[in-house]
């Protein structure tokens, strides 16, 4: 290399390092950006989901469904309607347990999630109860994991979704009972 300096010709030998550095390090921070966007929405999805559990549970603790003769259905809906921008995949992702409970100490309710393997919902029911019932609302919500490894590490399932649960317990107000 005639009439080129030595720290030139140095950089031009040097010219695909940047390259391979960049692809060493890009991948893992890609990865952990992704991984953190993730458990970011898996937050956002599991505060909503807690604050429109306790908005429906309401419905049920004032008496407003046992008053309307509202459905599991229609209790899931109003569920849905309160999730905000994850409303439209709702249904599909919900799963809605409401059962009266004897006393609040030394209850084990039925868990679906008990073989490890599947969600079982063969044994949840949508009891309201009358006024003054001790009521359980319990909300399960499937929401697909994306990263790969995320999925190895929050799914509780074999499906590769994380399933987030929101609870509800209260006694149910002194409403008029409807006939």
């Amino acid at each position: 290399m005639a009439g080129v300096s030595p720290r030139a010709a140095r950089r031009a030998r040097r010219g695909g390092s940047n390259a391979i550095e960049f692809a060493l390090v890009g991948l893992p921070f890609f990865f952990m950006l992704f991984a953190i966007m993730e458990v970011g929405l898996i937050f956002v999805t599991d505060s909503i989901l807690d604050n429109a559990t306790s908005q429906s549970a309401r419905l049920i603790r004032t008496g407003q469904a046992a008053g309307s003769n509202m459905t599991a259905g229609q209790f899931k809906t109003e569920l849905c309607n309160r999730m905000g921008i994850f409303s439209g995949d709702c249904p599909g992702r919900a799963t809605v347990d409401v059962r009266v409970l004897a006393q609040f100490r030394n209850q084990t309710p039925p868990d679906p999630t008990a073989n490890g393997t599947s969600f079982d919902d063969s044994d949840l029911t949508y009891v309201t109860g009358e006024p003054g019932s001790l009521v359980l609302v319990r909300v399960w919500y499937k929401q697909p994991l994306i990263t790969p490894l995320m999925a190895q590490a929050l799914s509780r399932l074999k499906d590769d979704n994380a399933l987030l649960v929101a609870t509800a317990a209260f006694r149910n107000e002194p409403y008029a009972p409807t006939s």
